[in-house]
């Protein structure tokens, strides 16, 4: 005797696709915020390297100069910088602070200038502090 069996056809009921679904938004609800904070982490580190090659280059330049920049621009000029460095969270070149300041840094100084850089971009770092007192 020969047995007919139906032919069923191969495939994914709803509730499995519906699992599966499930399953990778939990995964992406845990994986984005950490992503997201990973980037924020990596900004400030550059944020406070470019911040502390900017201070250097403006120290450097006074001492060797004896007077202080005028423009960040005077850095570039003057061969202490290739480029002035993008603004991580601004990803602009132009949002850089300057403090100009009547004082000298050193005794051999002639002229007063820019002291001190800071980012231009508002928020708050991850430990609290503006961006902008950095």
């Amino acid at each position: 005797m020969i047995v007919m069996r139906k032919n069923r056809q191969r495939g994914f009921t709803l509730i499995e696709l519906m699992i599966v679904i499930f399953i990778i938004l939990i995964l992406m609800a845990i994986a984005v915020p950490k992503f997201e904070a990973s980037v924020t982490h990596a900004r400030e580190a550059t944020l406070r390297t470019d911040l502390d090659t900017l201070r250097k280059c403006i120290d450097a330049y006074t001492l060797d100069k004896e007077r202080a920049p005028q423009s960040l621009d005077d850095l570039v000029s003057a061969g202490y910088l290739r480029e002035i460095p993008m603004d991580p969270f601004t990803r602009q070149r132009d949002t850089w602070v300057t403090v100009q300041e009547d004082l000298y840094s050193s005794i051999d100084q002639t002229e007063p200038g820019i002291t001190d850089v800071h980012s231009g971009a508002s928020g708050t770092g991850t430990d609290g502090t503006p961006y902008s007192s950095w």
